[in-house]
């Protein structure tokens, strides 16, 4: 497939990206302070594994994607993205982001990469939640920014994993994360 380059995108999301440009430097945009008029559906939609997709064809280039991610916002189960002066709808598989890495720091404290570059601590700012998919398997994410999260992938989860302890939570034996005096539990003891 070919990839999309900065000059054959088109409108409406040429504005959007240049509008996205002006606030590039400084991370994301603050669309929570943004209500837009709706101006429609745009053929733009982010694959389960982080894949963004314009015209059915991956955008290939990094930057002009973070540009992107750096004007998405969610309301309700619908994403957009916005400028002080249009919004636009577009289609998430799953969730907009991948946790694709971490470190731990002394606290402990996590601190999570996700595949735009952007860097959080979970806490009780960024929370952690593991749900399981149609198979049965784990599927953990955590709160990146402004009601938008991030899949943890496959080999960050099993990393996670390690970390764990055992810890009270809830009256019951769990285990879990600790980040920022914060216990995620993952499973309780009993279901081990």
């Amino acid at each position: 497939m070919a990839e999309i380059d900065q000059n054959s995108v088109m409108p409406p999301a040429d504005g959007l990206l240049k509008a996205a440009q002006g606030f590039a430097r400084h991370g994301p945009a603050p669309v929570h302070l943004w209500n837009p008029p709706f101006c429609g559906d745009l053929d733009m939609r982010i694959t389960r594994d982080g894949t963004w997709l314009y015209l059915g064809t991956p955008i290939g280039r990094k930057r002009m994607v973070r540009l992107f991610a750096s004007i998405l916002k969610r309301e309700g189960e619908d994403y957009f993205l916005v400028t002080p002066v249009e919004k636009v709808r577009i289609k998430v598989d799953d969730v907009p982001f991948i946790a694709v890495d971490f470190e731990v720091e002394d606290g402990p404290v996590i601190r999570f990469t996700t595949n735009m570059d952007e860097q959080f601590t979970l806490g009780p700012d960024h929370p952690l939640h593991l749900e399981h998919d149609t198979t049965g398997q784990p599927a953990p994410y955590v709160l990146v920014r402004g009601g938008l999260e991030a899949r943890i992938d496959r080999k960050s989860f099993y990393r996670l994993v390690e970390q764990a302890q055992v810890s009270e939570y809830q009256g019951e034996n769990w285990l879990g994360i600790w980040s920022d005096n914060v216990f995620f539990p993952l499973i309780a003891e009993a279901g081990l």
